[in-house]
């Protein structure tokens, strides 16, 4: 039976010791998706809303988000980061926008709380820019697409 990695010999949290395990290059991709309605997702794409340059600002707030992981989530190790990139998509056919966080690094523990921390708040970000103009943006659809290195190998969505 699987045993939850965050839990000591009696069940209480605790944070991983990760002072035995080899460095390696680990890699995770976080993706999830903003709803939009026509008018703010044409309002994006053309950077015409008042706030400024969304998915500029909800880039920059992803990286600070991976960055500060360890802050956020009490068991989330202080890891090196190689590299932090926020990608978006633009979906025309749908108005929505696919946020993808891909995170880097040569360390003994995986990046995923940091893919995730960076997609959620870059997301967050879109909302924060667009609520003027609309309320009523879904969020949604937040999922692990790649995690490769450490012990557990490679997963692919």
């Amino acid at each position: 039976m699987a045993k939850l990695s965050h839990t000591d010999k009696n069940g209480i949290a605790a944070m991983v010791d990760i002072s035995r395990k080899k460095s390696s290059e680990r890699k995770a991709v976080v993706s999830v998706e903003i709803l939009l309605n026509e008018n703010t997702f044409n309002l994006i794409r053309s950077n015409q809303l008042a706030k400024g340059d969304v998915l500029t600002v909800a880039k920059l707030a992803g990286i600070q988000a991976a960055k500060k992981t360890s802050e956020l989530i009490p068991l989330c190790h202080q890891v090196p980061l190689d590299n932090i990139d926020i990608v978006f998509e633009l979906d025309e056919t749908d108005k929505k926008i696919i946020v993808n966080a891909i995170i880097k690094t040569s360390s003994s523990t995986g990046v995923e709380m940091e893919a995730f921390c960076a997609a959620s708040i870059a997301a967050v970000t879109i909302y924060d820019m667009v609520k003027a103009v609309q309320k009523d943006v879904i969020i949604s659809e937040m999922k692990l697409l790649h995690k490769k290195g450490g012990k557990s190998g490679e997963f692919n969505r």
